[in-house]
C-alpha cells in the first residue's frame, strides 16, 4: 500500500468547512501531522474559542483523512489558542487583555445587555478566559444579571480587583452604588470615569473582554470607541425598522473611529408560543439579515423572544448558565463562536503574544 501523500493530507484538512467563518478551515490550523505505516495523527489548533465544536471537528477531520489514498487510520486532536488582534488608531492594548469586544446598539430596549452577558458566558463556556465590563453608567444592569453585590476590593488603594461570577471577571459602576442610587453625570465625567474603570481594573490574562456599551451614539459612546483599544464590535438590533435605523448609526460610528464591526446580532427575532407552538415574528422578519447583506457583514445570530431569557437574567442566572443544554443556550454559544471566529479573521496585534510551538512525533 502506498504511503499517504502529505500535501494531500494537509489539503484534506484545510478544505474542511468552518461554519463559524463560512469558509474553509485556514491552513494554519494544521499545527501537527505525523504518518506511520498509513496511520495518521494530526493536531488542529483553532485561533478562536470553540471548545463545543472540537469533538465534531475532530470526527469530520478523521473522516476526511481516511478518504486520502494510503490512509489506514486517522486520529485527530483539536485544541485552540486565542491571539490578540489589532486595535484602532495605534492604541496600545492592556497587557492582560488580548481582545476587547464592544457590544453596542443604536437605541435602548433591544436586549443589548442580556446579549452581552450571554456572549461573555458563551465565550467562557467555549474555553476562553473572559471579562465583562458594564460601561452603561446610567443603567448598570450587569451585577443584577449575574447575581453580584458588594464593592470590589482594592489591593493598593488605586487599582481594583474585578468581581468573579460564574468564571467571568466582572466590573461595573453598579457595584459601587446602592440599588436605588442614580448616577447624574455629564458626558465628559462619564467618559473619564469609564476610562478610569477600564484602566485601573486588575484584569487577569483575558482572551476576551466584552464591554457592554451604553445605548446610542452620543459623545460617551464615541469617546469610548476612540480611546478604548477595541478589537471588534458587535451590533445588536431587533428586526423592526426603527431599531435597524438606529443600529445603522452605531455601525457608522464604528466606521468613523476605525473599529471593525464583526457582525449583526438580531435579537427578539421570533416568538414561539409555549402553549400551542405557533411561531410569530413580533418585531418583523428578516431585518437583521437585510442589514447584514446591505453592509457586507455576517449575521452572527438570530435570537428568540422568550420570556425565560428575561426571567433568568432577572434571577441572576442568565440563559447559558440556567439551561446549558437548552436551545436558547445553544443559540448563545453559537453566537459566541461566531463572534470569536469573525474576530480571528482580523489582523493580529504583534505587540502581544508569542509564537506557538508545535511538537510532532512519528
Amino acid at each position: 500500500m502506498p504511503m499517504p501523500d502529505e500535501p494531500l493530507l494537509r489539503a484534506a484538512l484545510a478544505g474542511l468547512h468552518d461554519p463559524h467563518t463560512d469558509a474553509p478551515l485556514v491552513a494554519e490550523s494544521v499545527r501537527g501531522l505525523a504518518v506511520d505505516q498509513g496511520r495518521v495523527v494530526a493536531h488542529l489548533q483553532l485561533p478562536y474559542a470553540a471548545a463545543g465544536w472540537h469533538e465534531e471537528l475532530a470526527a469530520r477531520a478523521e473522516a476526511a483523512l481516511r478518504g486520502v489514498p494510503g490512509v489506514v487510520s486517522a486520529l485527530v486532536d483539536v485544541g485552540q489558542r486565542v491571539y490578540a488582534h489589532r486595535v484602532q488608531n495605534e492604541l496600545s492594548p492592556l497587557p492582560e487583555v488580548k481582545n476587547l469586544i464592544a457590544v453596542a446598539s443604536g437605541k435602548g430596549g433591544v436586549g443589548k445587555s442580556t446579549t452581552a452577558v450571554n456572549l461573555a458566558l458563551g465565550l467562557a463556556a467555549e474555553g476562553a478566559r473572559v471579562g465583562l465590563l458594564d460601561a452603561d453608567i446610567h443603567g448598570p444592569s450587569i451585577p443584577m444579571m449575574l447575581g453580584l453585590s458588594g464593592k470590589p476590593e482594592s489591593p493598593d488603594g488605586k487599582a481594583i480587583s474585578p468581581k468573579l461570577a460564574h468564571g467571568l471577571q466582572v466590573m461595573s459602576i453598579g457595584l459601587f452604588l446602592d440599588e436605588d442610587q442614580a448616577t447624574i453625570w455629564r458626558g465628559p465625567m462619564t467618559s473619564q470615569y469609564l476610562q478610569q474603570l477600564f484602566n485601573t481594573t486588575l484584569w487577569d490574562g483575558l482572551d476576551y473582554l466584552v464591554v457592554d456599551l451604553p445605548p446610542g451614539t452620543g459623545d460617551v459612546q464615541l469617546t469610548l470607541s476612540q480611546r478604548m483599544p477595541v478589537s471588534g464590535a458587535v451590533i445588536v438590533t431587533t428586526p423592526q425598522d426603527i431599531a435597524l435605523l438606529d443600529a445603522k448609526r452605531a455601525l457608522a460610528m464604528f466606521g468613523k473611529v476605525g473599529v471593525p464591526v464583526l457582525g449583526i446580532v438580531e435579537n427578539m427575532a421570533l416568538h414561539t408560543c409555549t402553549n400551542c407552538g405557533h411561531v410569530e415574528h413580533v418585531f418583523g422578519q428578516g431585518g437583521g439579515q437585510a442589514m447584514a447583506l446591505r453592509y457586507g457583514l455576517p449575521l452572527l445570530a438570530s435570537l428568540p423572544l422568550d420570556g425565560r431569557i428575561r426571567e433568568q437574567a432577572d434571577a441572576g442566572l442568565p440563559t447559558v448558565l440556567a439551561e446549558p443544554g437548552g436551545a436558547n443556550a445553544a443559540a448563545y454559544r453559537w453566537m459566541a463562536r461566531r463572534v470569536a471566529a469573525q474576530l480571528a479573521l482580523q489582523p493580529k496585534n504583534r505587540q502581544i503574544g508569542f509564537p506557538g510551538i508545535t511538537v510532532e512525533s512519528t
